[in-house]
């Protein structure tokens, strides 16, 4: 979703008024002076509310609003996500940007939508940036590492203790049904031989964790980093309670090691290596990690899926495909998955 449609007047005058109805509740005598667009994900909309009669810290806000016209669901809902971040406050450190208010509109006509504190900080994914916009190779390393840290801690998180005793399990078979769900509906010459996959990853399946809270799309480009350190995790659409090898898996596909299609050729970040990220998860969670090896190929299996579907909503809405997409080669990926798991 680009900054200019998120940007329609009549949107904007909208949520100018329920911002306003709803931010005197936060803080007493408080008043939206405007709202602009930002560039975000594309499951919502996020803007920029800039605020008068509230401290010079509590301004702007972060507003994230469900997409009019669609029910507010999965990835669409701001609320759900409003929940997950309130649960995993009160730790050691903050794992997620403060929800300020919320609202739940009347959708799909009048979305839902939930308020945010601005944490500062630079969102960048290294080996998918340029080197001019990357951190030093030492900063990337001691961000890395201070990010597989929050992950152990957002692993530690028992659901139950927080508010999310009553969420749904993912167990792998569900992460192997709701990836193959997506296969089927990309093109031949996207999907490969994604049905061998699936019956691969299904036959060896191994003995799950106890569940965790699971972000998702946990990675460097989803946190928001000062220095050497991370202030926040964000972009929770897809959290889950479930196997917390998912995340970790799916951290040190991002590493220069990890031979990630979309990395540009020649690429070297200044990233640990998996294997230091996985050592350096299992001290800060105190046990170590099994079988991590099968995760690994369902991380192939999941970025080729979930890489398809942007592709083909890019195809059919005739919007550029980023170059880092455009080296994809998701065949290429399954393949991969099924040798990780057949040897």
């Amino acid at each position: 979703m680009t900054a200019a449609s998120q940007a329609d007047e009549t949107l904007l005058a909208q949520l100018r008024d329920r911002v306003g109805q709803r931010v005197t509740d936060w803080r007493s005598g408080a008043r939206v002076l405007g709202i602009s667009p930002l560039t975000g994900g594309t499951s919502s909309l996020t803007f920029l509310v800039e605020l008068d009669g509230v401290a010079p810290g509590e301004t702007p806000v972060v507003l994230k609003v469900a997409p009019p016209g669609l029910a507010p669901l999965r990835n669409r809902d701001v609320l759900r996500q409003a929940k997950l971040q309130r649960a995993v406050q009160g730790g050691r450190r903050p794992l997620a940007p403060d929800v300020l208010f919320t609202d739940p509109g009347e959708p799909p006509e009048v979305p839902p939508f939930m308020a945010m504190n601005l944490v500062p900080g630079e969102c960048v994914e290294p080996v998918l940036s340029d080197a001019a916009e990357r951190p030093a190779p030492g900063q990337v390393r001691a961000r890395f590492f201070d990010a597989v840290r929050v992950l152990a801690e957002l692993h530690g998180i028992v659901p139950a203790e927080v508010g999310l005793g009553g969420e749904p399990v993912v167990g792998l078979a569900d992460e192997i049904d709701r990836w193959t769900r997506a296969f089927t509906t990309l093109p031949r010459e996207m999907a490969g031989d994604y049905e061998r996959a699936a019956k691969a990853l299904r036959a060896s399946m191994p003995v799950p964790l106890p569940p965790a809270v699971n972000h998702g799309d946990y990675r460097l480009g989803n946190t928001l980093c000062e220095g050497d350190r991370v202030n926040a995790v964000i972009d929770w659409e897809i959290w889950s309670v479930g196997d917390p090898r998912v995340d970790l898996s799916w951290m040190t596909f991002f590493t220069d090691d990890a031979g990630h299609p979309a990395v540009a050729p020649g690429t070297v970040a200044g990233t640990p290596t998996g294997r230091e990220l996985v050592r350096a998860y299992e001290e800060a969670l105190g046990r170590p990690v099994p079988e991590l090896g099968w995760f690994d190929a369902l991380t192939r299996y999941k970025e080729a899926a979930a890489t398809g579907l942007l592709l083909k909503r890019a195809q059919k809405l005739g919007r550029p495909v980023k170059e880092s997409m455009t080296r994809m080669d998701l065949p290429r990926l399954v393949q991969e998955a099924i040798r990780i798991v057949t040897g």
